[in-house]
């Protein structure tokens, strides 16, 4: 029977040393490009929890064959641009990336093919990529016009297109990345917004002809990948949990070695020192074509401020712990601008806000994003809601709850981090399964 709830406590002092497991957004991308270059590619520390095992079965359901020589380490035989028709729907389970990306590239490649996922992925809107995808010529169909399953039915070849995103969302922009390597002609993306550019530089790695000016990506169609021999940098979304709690323990400090500090996904960083935080970076060096450091991090007298609307894109999957570190501030700390935080694995201002107000602190919700008052948490039981974010930050917010918190709707955990009880008992936590 899977377990789905369980009690965190916190106790005074949070201290070691610790190494991430690979970057979620980078493995996915890491697997895609493998199977779209022709010949065989080997990808190291792949993140392998449930997200990324749903890409990795994608690709396996299309012809891509994948050699394990460890757990975390394999070849991938890519294909080029000769995958196969999926034979029956491809089951993305929970994964927004995948199915977002993965409709992008079997659009382009002119395959059919029908994209579905758990309850929590049919409540996540797909016009967003749908729009694009249709300018260029794809035939998509969704459920209610906005959700899955994603129909995608093979017509033609896609013509290039010329998009400026509506929306700050890596996800939208990489499914018209990828689409567009498969269209005849030149494709230009820009963004109002800067958002992650994993997708840029992975490509750029295995040989694409892109071109990133500002916020303008152009795309030359019609190019074969090569692939490549690449290590993963360890996940800064995760780390993020254990940065956090080294600032509101008691006592200790913690080190986290080789982080990803990609410069459009260090806004938490960058939030968390405004706010007072001791986190200091040392070892910087580059690892394939991402940026890598080690980072420590230690206990801090946190303010509330409020958060520059320009670091929300580069934070957007860090703010559940981010709400945590708000809520043990001295004072009130603001966010606005960040209505995306609405369509994630749940509504998360909603998510964390009911949930910050069941342990005692006093939040404030509006339309694109809150005001959180400081505080002292209570003990108490929590709804994660199925989002793993949400059940790891509460994790960690029992360092403030002198009975601990039972968090419950939190097996979702393995879609992003397989190990997060084994790295937080390690630093100091204790979590049980009930």
């Amino acid at each position: 029977m899977l377990k789905k709830k369980f009690f965190a406590k916190g106790g005074h002092v949070i201290s070691g040393e610790v190494v991430m497991p690979g970057d979620k957004s980078i493995s996915h991308r890491a697997v895609m490009c493998g199977a779209l270059a022709k010949g065989v590619s080997r990808i190291a520390n792949c993140l392998m929890g449930d997200d990324v095992k749903a890409t990795i079965q994608a690709f396996k359901s299309m012809g891509v064959e994948f050699e394990f020589d460890s757990q975390f380490s394999f070849l991938i035989k890519g294909r080029g641009c000769h995958l196969e028709h999926p034979r029956r729907t491809i089951n993305l389970q929970n994964s927004g990336t995948s199915i977002r990306l993965i409709t992008g590239i079997l659009a382009g490649l002119n395959l059919s093919a029908r994209l579905d996922g758990d309850e929590s992925l049919r409540r996540r809107p797909m016009e967003r990529i749908a729009t694009p995808l249709r300018k260029m010529g794809a035939i998509i169909n969704l459920r209610e016009e906005d959700f899955p399953p994603i129909d995608i039915i093979s017509s033609k070849r896609l013509e290039a297109i010329e998009y400026t995103l509506p929306v700050a969302s890596a996800q939208v922009k990489s499914a018209v990345i990828f689409a567009s390597l498969f269209a005849n002609g030149t494709s230009v993306v820009r963004e109002l917004t800067r958002t992650r550019d994993h997708t840029e530089r992975m490509l750029a790695q295995f040989g694409v002809d892109l071109r990133v000016e500002d916020k303008e990506i152009k795309i030359q169609g019609c190019r074969e990948l090569r692939p490549v021999d690449l290590e993963i940098p360890g996940d800064l979304s995760s780390a993020a949990f254990f940065i956090v709690a080294a600032i509101i323990a008691r006592s200790g400090g913690v080190k986290i070695k080789g982080v990803g500090l990609n410069p459009t996904r260090d806004g938490a960083i960058t939030i968390l020192k405004e706010m007072g935080a001791k986190i200091h970076i040392e070892n910087k060096r580059v690892l394939g074509n991402e940026p890598v450091a080690d980072i420590l991090a230690f206990p801090s007298m946190l303010n509330g401020i409020v958060i520059n609307k320009k670091l929300v894109a580069s934070a957007i999957d860090e703010f559940p712990i981010l709400f945590v570190a708000a809520a043990c501030a001295r004072g009130e700390t603001k966010l606005t601008g960040a209505e995306e935080l609405r369509h994630k694995e749940s509504n998360r201002l909603v998510t964390m806000a009911t949930n910050l107000r069941r342990l005692g602190i006093s939040v404030e919700l509006f339309k694109d994003g809150l005001t959180i008052s400081g505080g002292d948490f209570k003990s108490g039981e929590i709804d994660a809601e199925g989002d793993h974010r949400v059940a790891m930050a509460f994790a960690v917010a029992s360092l403030r709850a002198e009975g601990g918190i039972t968090i419950d709707n939190a097996a979702e955990i393995d879609t992003s981090f397989p190990n997060f009880f084994d790295v937080a008992e390690t630093l100091g936590l204790r979590l049980t399964w009930t």
